[in-house]
């Protein structure tokens, strides 16, 4: 099975909480359909073998979980009423008399066969490390409703990253094929029709108490182009866009309704697998170095960015602090060109070829950055290739061919733990650490963080993480506060649109 890059820039994990549309005293609408953009068609839906998050952003709402974060952080009921955790085991209580989508009870086995599936190296889930660490196993007890989870691994967060799982049936698990579709889900809404790169239709169940304003239906629509998304939103085609780039500007300007939430949208990530060049500690500095990552950032982000702290951004985060500024090296042609010199690389002699990987479903504001990027790089004797990929390509790229040197595609996480697995331990095919990175400080403090339960490892995460810039391993520099527009209706962000929290509006 091939890795799927996550996403809002290429990855958005699972847990985290946003902010909320507001509308004031509007009137609520019944029977409306909801209907959103997304950039890329999400190719399979099942939960448990993807993490891109237009897949995730519609597995939202077929697969409910066992617990929901709130913006403030607090954990609420999901598909549990009870809960309690620490770093090494987990319990849940289910509510009683919960259905899935065909009416077939949720059982607290089915619900301990979804993480031990996940846990199990064999089906190669991408979640494994990130919300459920490797060895990982479930039991259920029926008469009480209750799984217990315990950890291969201490993790701090267990009960947000078990509890985040999408959760589903029992037929589902049975048959992966009905799960690629969408079907056999514990959530809201089922999928009444899907039109690959077109459009996937999602029905609210009526055997699930609604209440005033919840949308009949939702659409989401693939839009690969953000001035056809403001168009379509513009003229009441679409009730919901997330719009990254410069056309946010036509929106902006007339006023139109909008949920904010900050992703580190300028990330490079280096490729160290044996061979490559960004192996090399030296070429990493240099090519830093080359960069005013300043004025990179402010094309990537149309001047609306702010200095990355952390690749966390998912609010609240549980350990603040500022990870990246003090870390960066200055920006220095001049020491990046001796740097390449001593690396063995020359402008006249054997120039450094670099591949730059840029995504191509986040604006046209990541091509003009990869050109200055390329501009930069150029100046100082670096062969830079460009590779435009879309969403299929990038996935390709990271988890598949590894036929790349420096990528764009940004990371985007809510908690600390969830960088583990992308910076250390296994590499593509068999884990999503597709730099290939080998940093001894980051598996130290991440490794005794784990065993600190929520955070209370804060000041051990926060050096894994510091670790990894001063290496120049994954280098956040920029964050954007991408809003995701709306008329006609409202609703709250978390991970991604919160289904129970659609309310269409009258007027």
């Amino acid at each position: 099975m091939k890795r799927t890059a996550l996403a809002v820039a290429a990855v958005l994990v699972v847990s985290g909480c946003g902010a909320s549309s507001s509308t004031g005293s509007t009137a609520l609408a019944d029977g409306r359909t909801f209907t959103m953009s997304v950039g890329a068609d999400p190719g399979t839906l099942d939960p448990a073998l993807t993490v891109l998050t237009v897949a995730r952003a519609i597995g939202r709402f077929l697969y409910s979980r066992l617990v929901e974060r709130t913006a403030n952080g607090d954990i609420v009921a999901g598909l549990a009423e009870k809960w309690d955790a620490d770093a090494t085991k987990a319990t849940f209580t289910l509510r009683q008399g919960i259905t899935c989508a065909d009416g077939a009870p949720l059982t607290a086995q089915d619900v301990a066969a979804n993480i031990n599936f996940t846990a199990d190296p064999k089906n190669k889930s991408p979640l494994v490390g990130l919300m459920v660490m490797p060895g990982t196993t479930a039991t259920a007890d029926e008469a009480t409703r209750t799984v217990t989870v315990t950890s291969g691994a201490p993790d701090a967060f267990l009960l947000t990253n078990v509890g985040s799982l999408p959760i589903v049936c029992a037929k589902g698990m049975s048959d992966r094929a009905l799960l690629t579709k969408g079907e056999q889900g514990s959530g809201m809404f089922t999928v009444s029709e899907i039109a690959p790169n077109d459009h996937y239709t999602l029905t609210r169940r009526k055997d699930l108490p609604a209440e005033q304003g919840m949308p009949d239906k939702v659409v989401v629509k693939v839009v690969p182009n953000e001035t056809t998304a403001v168009n379509l939103l513009l003229s009441g085609q679409i009730t919901a866009a997330q719009i990254a780039g410069p056309d946010q500007e036509r929106l902006l300007a007339q006023k139109v309704e909008h949920v904010d939430v900050a992703v580190p949208l300028g990330l490079l990530g280096f490729n160290q697998s044996d061979g490559l060049p960004a192996q090399d500690p030296a070429v990493r500095r240099a090519l830093v170095q080359a960069l005013d990552l300043a004025q990179v950032g402010k094309v990537l982000t149309s001047g609306k960015g702010r200095p990355s702290k952390s690749v966390v951004t998912v609010e609240p985060r549980p350990c603040t602090g500022d990870n990246v500024g003090s870390n960066l090296p200055p920006h220095d042609q001049a020491a990046a060109e001796r740097a390449l010199a001593a690396a063995g690389w020359s402008k006249n002699g054997k120039p450094l070829q670099i591949r730059l990987l840029q995504p191509t479903v986040l604006g046209p504001t990541f091509t003009a950055a990869a050109e200055l990027i390329q501009q930069a790089w150029q100046a100082i004797g670096v062969q830079v290739s460009i590779q435009p990929v879309d969403a299929a390509g990038l996935n390709q790229a990271l988890f598949g061919t590894g036929a790349w040197d420096v990528s764009m595609a940004p990371v985007t996480l809510a908690l600390p733990s969830q960088l583990v697995s992308f910076a250390s331990g296994p590499v593509p095919p068999q884990g999503v650490n597709f730099g290939h990175v080998r940093n001894a400080e980051f598996e130290e403090q991440s490794k005794q963080a784990a065993t600190m339960p929520g955070s209370t490892g804060c000041e051990h995460w926060n050096k894994a993480e510091a670790a990894l810039v001063k290496s120049l391993d994954l280098l956040p520099y920029v964050d954007s506060v991408v809003p995701t527009f709306v008329k006609g209706a409202k609703f709250t962000i978390s991970d991604n649109i919160d289904p129970a929290s659609i309310r269409m509006l009258a007027s």
